[in-house]
């Protein structure tokens, strides 16, 4: 086992691409962990005095209409986005392997009720449902998370009972069952275990686009709310108060860079899991 794990690691890193988008998510998580350390200013302290000061040897991002220092609340803001994306997969994962195993293992009317309902949810339009549940249960980061969670869930479900079908008509799933193992023990022993390629890579994948979300809720409101820096709010924060484009310039493209970086990193990663996990690509 050591030694598969340590050609899977390597046939990634010999993927540039891979390496990159890896290495990326390493010096964020660096970043987001060491973040006081890193930054000598405090993110949610003003200074009028110093608003729209721009990049400069002191404020390496330059300060926002606040006076604050924007090097600082961007790499901060990189704690909310990450455990927000990463949260977020975890919990939706686990939703839909438990709803998409049931279904497709099954079958019959369990499968008919799971399928039903997450055609219903997908059928709402994914921002529409994301927009009406945040505002329903009042801004803030935990109501995203419960949001995004709610809306990802049925994807989920949909994908892994795709790939969970493919591993149950598998003759060693009717052995488990011949032996007398029970349905649960069937189901985490034998079939997610054999369906986990395909569920890691799309929700690397997925990562990005839950990053993404929080940085829209966030944006427009009714995410993480100021003065907390998250990526989202830093942004609209900066378009609010940039009269001059292009004197006021980094109040808007430090926080839009990492988010474009962290999502782009997050979908090479998943890119390359997918070519180090798929049979036809192995020479």
């Amino acid at each position: 086992a050591a030694a598969r794990a340590v050609g899977f690691i390597g046939k990634m890193a010999r993927n540039p691409l891979t390496a990159i988008g890896g290495g990326i998510i390493f010096l964020l998580l660096v970043v987001a962990i060491f973040a006081p350390l890193i930054a000598p200013y405090n993110p949610l302290v003003q200074d009028l005095n110093s608003a729209l000061v721009a990049p400069n040897a002191q404020h390496w991002f330059g300060t926002d209409a606040f006076g604050r220092d924007l090097f600082a609340r961007t790499i901060r803001g990189a704690r909310y986005s990450l455990i927000f994306g990463v949260v977020c997969t975890a919990i939706s994962l686990c939703a839909g392997c438990i709803l998409g195993s049931v279904a497709a293992y099954f079958g019959g009317v369990v499968d008919a009720v799971i399928v039903r309902v997450v055609d219903a949810m997908m059928s709402i339009p994914y921002t529409l449902l994301a927009l009406s549940l945040v505002t329903a249960l009042g801004t803030g980061l935990k109501s995203m998370i419960i949001a995004i969670v709610v809306v990802n869930v049925p994807s989920f479900t949909r994908m892994i009972r795709s790939v969970v079908l493919t591993v149950v008509r598998q003759d060693y799933i009717e052995a488990a069952r011949a032996s007398g193992s029970s349905d649960i023990a069937i189901i985490f022993t034998h079939v997610l275990p054999n369906a986990i390629g395909p569920i890691v890579v799309n929700a690397t994948m997925s990562v990005a686009g839950l990053i993404m979300s929080a940085a829209g809720l966030s944006f427009i409101g009714l995410g993480v709310q100021p003065p907390t820096p998250e990526w989202g709010n830093i942004l609209n924060t900066g378009l609010d108060n940039v009269s001059v484009l292009a004197e006021r310039w980094h109040t808007i493209v430090f926080p839009a860079l990492f988010i474009i970086l962290t999502m782009l990193a997050f979908n090479l990663l998943g890119d390359g899991l997918r070519d180090a996990m798929d049979p036809r690509m192995r020479k």
